[in-house]
């Protein structure tokens, strides 16, 4: 379960950031290539992993029909996708059809969802941007999911956009794109990278400021911790 306070400082952090701690730990294949926001998010999407599982559609057994079954595992994953979570959906990187669409989104949002990330792309995107609601997609496509796309498992581990996705990794999203985080790594790595934050802060005014960033960043000259040491004293970082 995602602690309160991990999710308040993954709100103030950047997936670049996160990328970077990731990488310090050996994971590189964390971030989800290809989603991008529809809208620029204020905050960092954040939230624990649901997935929907698309694989290619077999057309005897995907007829508009089928969208009157209550079990219909596009429309369960909607309506059982818990309050703070993002979906996180493994269209396969094909954004020929859509994932899914205003409507549906509309619903995940009204039933408290953080967002929903997709490596295909949604249909009526324009209305979906205009909703505030955290939403990440390759591309807009009208065609109908059933067109491309089989809904076939909820809450397994996926694929979305090569990258590695179990349910309960923790997904941030920023103006960048969305990464994964291994649930087991949440608290430690919302802690470094609000420190990395802190230290980045630091740079840009030293940067904005003339200086060069050799010895600056990464800070070996040790006169950049001093530096730094009485920034935070002043700035109450």
């Amino acid at each position: 379960m995602l602690k309160p306070d991990t999710r308040e400082k993954l709100t103030r952090v950047s997936t670049a950031t996160l990328a970077t701690a990731l990488y310090k730990r050996g994971l590189r294949q964390q971030f989800i290539h290809g989603a991008l926001p529809l809208s620029p998010p204020e905050r960092s999407m954040v939230g624990e992993a649901f997935t929907l599982r698309y694989i290619p559609a077999r057309e005897d057994l995907n007829p508009i029909t089928v969208f009157r079954d209550r079990d219909h595992k596009q429309r369960q994953a909607i309506e059982t996708c818990p309050p703070g979570a993002v979906m996180v959906i493994d269209s396969r990187k094909d954004a020929r059809a859509a994932s899914a669409g205003g409507i549906l989104v509309t619903r995940l949002m009204q039933r408290g969802a953080a967002g929903i990330v997709t490596d295909g792309g949604f249909r009526d995107s324009a209305e979906i941007a205009s909703l505030g609601f955290p939403a990440y997609h390759v591309r807009p496509s009208a065609p109908t999911n059933l067109t491309l796309h089989q809904a076939i498992a909820i809450n397994d581990p996926i694929s979305c956009g090569d990258a590695p996705v179990f349910p309960g990794d923790v997904i941030v999203g920023d103006a960048d794109g969305a990464i994964v985080i291994p649930a087991h790594l949440a608290d430690e790595l919302a802690d470094e990278a609000t420190e990395m934050t802190v230290f980045e802060d630091f740079v840009t005014e030293q940067v904005k400021a003339g200086a060069t960033i050799l010895g600056l960043y990464p800070p070996t000259d040790p006169e950049t911790e001093t530096r730094f040491a009485a920034w935070r004293a002043r700035t109450g970082r």
